[in-house]
């Protein structure tokens, strides 16, 4: 017998217990907060873009410990961001590669949280795999996006060529406030 698992609604239990493997290639315009985190304007159009995604989930058992389910997640997607030096597109990769913990609940995950090196999350009947790729996706994204060598010449000035010239042709208000000071003091 084969069970199906719904990524949007897994039952990690179960999941855990097959020691099932779930993945999937689906558009960037499916993960709606990706899509909307600084994309480039001129991406309106992201069905070219992918997301592929894999999860695995296992029972480990730890000496003198009940058994604990396990979820390893890897995502990958390549993403339409604005380039803060050029200000033009820059196609940047992200990539996740993430071990997860099931503890019973929120009690639990608060206790061995400071003590723990992996990520803790509760165990649910109703879990959505596809917005945990969504979060680590998320925090993969560059703090600030920048190519490495922009396409074009980046304009390094911030004032038109006829500015100082502008400036230079205005008389200097001080000069009138010399002219109204009185000769010899």
């Amino acid at each position: 017998m084969t069970t199906e698992f719904d990524p949007l609604r897994l039952d990690v239990q179960a999941f855990a217990l097959a020691n099932a493997t779930l993945s999937a290639t689906d558009s960037l315009s499916k993960y709606e907060r990706l899509t909307h985190e600084g994309l480039a304007p001129e991406a309106d159009s992201t069905t070219d873009s992918l997301v592929t995604w894999s999860a695995h989930c296992e029972w480990r058992e730890k000496h003198g410990e009940a058994s604990q389910a396990w979820l390893h997640i890897t995502a990958e997607a390549c993403v339409p961001l604005t380039c803060q030096r050029c200000l033009t597109r820059m196609d940047a990769d992200l990539y996740a590669d993430r071990w997860f913990r099931f503890v019973a609940d929120e009690a639990t995950a608060e206790a061995q949280d400071d003590d723990a090196e992996e990520d803790l999350l509760v165990t649910s009947h109703t879990f959505d795999v596809q917005a945990l790729v969504e979060d680590e996706l998320l925090m993969s994204l560059p703090m600030v996006p920048v190519h490495d060598v922009c396409p074009v010449k980046v304009k390094l000035q911030v004032a038109d060529e006829g500015f100082e010239e502008a400036n230079a042709a205005k008389e200097n208000p001080f000069a009138a406030l010399a002219g109204l000071k009185k000769p010899g003091k």
